[in-house]
């Protein structure tokens, strides 16, 4: 008997319903993802607190009674005290640094030495630059007076970056205290991790890709953007104890410096200068100078302990990450950029080199 032809109104319906449930489904997708995406910065960045911070969960829950909930706690606890009380000294270092320079401002305690006679023998720019420093030793109200719009648009951004950096610390905090719950139920967000990456990947490629992504993810966090952290703590809290100007902006720039891969001297040598400057060759200033040289050059010795632990992502993935994530998601970007960009990359490499061979023929010819 030979089969019934599907007539074409039946096909038609059955395309028809085809493309109503697509389009249903496309809509509920479209629907989550305008609710998701307010929150995604905050979600991604506690994910990848909670993979950086799991290795530490594990070796501490042997010692608090494998209680996973009390030992996420007292990660998160620990990690707020340690972040809030320098970020709170950088800040108001930060702060007093301004009100002193708005006060020299007004009272006219602002003294700049005359310039001297071979700067208008510069190339190019003496004779401006010359003309600048004159008047700035001379009358530094009006030069101030006379680029009041820079002024007005450089203190704008200034305050726009202060309000970016606020709102990426307040991020911060409680992205850290939703990686708390995802440590506390760590086991379980692996089987779901494995059990995505296997629906996506295939049940074989599954646990390989969530453990490359795993890798990746820990080896950025901790060997980048860990790295400038703790050289931003150990550079700031010098500033602020020898009491240097700005010394919570110089701070944060050894921070971005070090997220950028940029090294940290281009801040802390400027600074030893300063001080020599200012202070001569003193007992303090020497110690000073040499702590801070060392400190800046830090990252040479943490990034081979750290970063070489995971996985190779090379210096121009994490570069490119930083400055494209500061620029789509502002400072809190700056930090996930490089994190996301990795794992894309990691990613990306597996799928071309996980190609199937092809066998040559049994009667071809051997190849030489």
């Amino acid at each position: 008997m030979l089969p019934t032809p599907i007539s074409e109104k039946t096909l038609s319906r059955g395309m028809l319903d085809v493309l109503i449930r697509a389009g249903l489904i496309f809509l509920l997708a479209l629907a989550c993802f305008r609710i998701f995406y307010p929150f995604a910065n905050l979600l991604v960045w506690s994910l990848i607190l909670a993979i950086a911070l799991y290795p530490l969960h594990l070796r501490l829950r042997r010692r608090l009674a494998n209680k996973n909930g009390l030992t996420a706690t007292v990660i998160v606890l620990v990690s707020l005290i340690v972040i809030t009380v320098p970020t709170y000294l950088l800040g108001v270092a930060l702060v007093d640094s301004l009100e002193h320079a708005m006060e020299m401002a007004k009272t006219g305690g602002v003294r700049i030495p005359p310039p001297s006679e071979s700067v208008a023998a510069w190339p190019l720019v003496g004779g401006k630059v010359y003309a600048l420093w004159l008047q700035a030793s001379t009358d530094i109200t009006g030069l101030l007076q006379k680029f009041t719009p820079q002024l007005k648009g450089i203190g704008t951004a200034l305050l726009g970056a202060a309000t970016g950096i606020g709102t990426g610390l307040l991020i911060f905090i409680f992205a850290l205290i939703i990686s708390g719950i995802f440590m506390a139920y760590g086991e379980e967000c692996r089987r779901r991790a494995i059990q995505i990456a296997s629906r996506i990947f295939g049940p074989e490629s599954g646990p390989r890709v969530t453990e490359l992504c795993s890798a990746t993810i820990r080896a950025v966090a901790q060997g980048v953007v860990g790295i400038a952290f703790i050289q931003m703590l150990l550079v700031g809290i010098a500033f602020v104890i020898k009491g240097i100007p700005g010394a919570g902006l110089l701070a944060l720039a050894v921070l971005l410096l070090g997220i950028m891969q940029l090294p940290a001297t281009l801040i802390t040598i400027p600074v030893i200068i300063f001080v020599f400057a200012t202070e001569g060759f003193t007992v303090g200033s020497i110690v000073f100078a040499i702590y801070v040289f060392v400190a800046g050059l830090a990252d040479n010795v943490l990034k081979p302990l750290l970063l070489g632990r995971g996985v190779d992502v090379p210096m121009p993935v994490v570069l490119i990450g930083a400055l494209g994530g500061m620029v789509t998601g502002g400072v809190i970007g700056l930090f996930i950029g490089p994190v996301v960009l990795a794992v894309g990359y990691q990613l990306f490499w597996r799928w071309v080199e996980d190609q199937p061979r092809i066998e040559p023929p049994p009667d071809a010819p051997p190849q030489v």
